[in-house]
């Protein structure tokens, strides 16, 4: 799996994707992650990748031109097109799920559009991004946060990469996401708070039934 992600901050991403599990995924040869500065596809030597809005308004917004050309630098590389998808981080794209990272992680390439300032010209929505992500219902400064998170739960799915794959396929078993239930480890009381005796059993029937009614969602 490969992922290209497209920013005028690459410098962002080396400090989470050089820990933990990432990490190892990398070294393994899981996962190849390619940072893209779009600075380094503009013409002018102010190496501007933003402008102000037709029409008028606040704030400035990223220019088309550097991120077609930078899209078109990383598909003149890849071998399969259709096993690639497009993404663009947007305040006004679908929400973010498990499913999605279910979704996601059957392509052999993820190509992620980062933004920045008050937005991004339309043209790229409507003419190059595959879709729009959302990573939730508030605001960030960037798409760079997005596209970590994006990568991290993609990568758990891949085979082999979590060391125990079992976690995986529990997670991304619901079609509408990933169920989570209370989880307890050594000691079995700690301040007099007390670990529920049925995860104490040895009954794996009746543990399965007391997560399932546990969960949450």
């Amino acid at each position: 799996m490969k992922f290209n992600i497209i920013t005028i901050f690459p410098d962002i991403f080396s400090s989470y994707f050089g820990e933990s599990i990432i990490s190892r995924a990398q070294k393994s040869g899981k996962i190849e992650i390619n940072v893209h500065n779009l600075r380094d596809y503009t013409e002018d030597k102010h190496k501007t990748t933003d402008d102000t809005p037709y029409g008028g308004g606040a704030g400035m917004v990223m220019k088309v031109e550097p991120i077609y050309k930078a899209i078109e630098e990383v598909r003149s590389k890849k071998k399969e097109e259709s096993q690639s998808r497009i993404i663009l981080f947007s305040a006004k794209g679908k929400k973010y799920t498990q499913a999605d990272a279910v979704r996601l992680s059957k392509y052999d390439n993820l190509i992620l559009i980062c933004g920045r300032y008050e937005g991004i010209d339309e043209r790229v929505a409507e003419n190059i991004s595959d879709e729009e992500i959302s990573i939730g219902d508030y605001v960030l400064t960037g798409g760079e946060i997005p596209a970590m998170i994006v990568v991290d739960s993609v990568t758990r799915l891949l085979p082999g990469v979590l060391g125990n794959d079992e976690s995986a396929i529990t997670e991304s078993h619901s079609d509408v996401g990933y169920l989570e239930h209370p989880q307890y480890t050594k000691p079995e009381i700690f301040n007099n708070w007390k670990v529920p005796e049925v995860l104490l059993s040895g009954n794996h029937k009746e543990i399965e039934k007391w997560r399932e009614e546990n969960s949450k969602k």
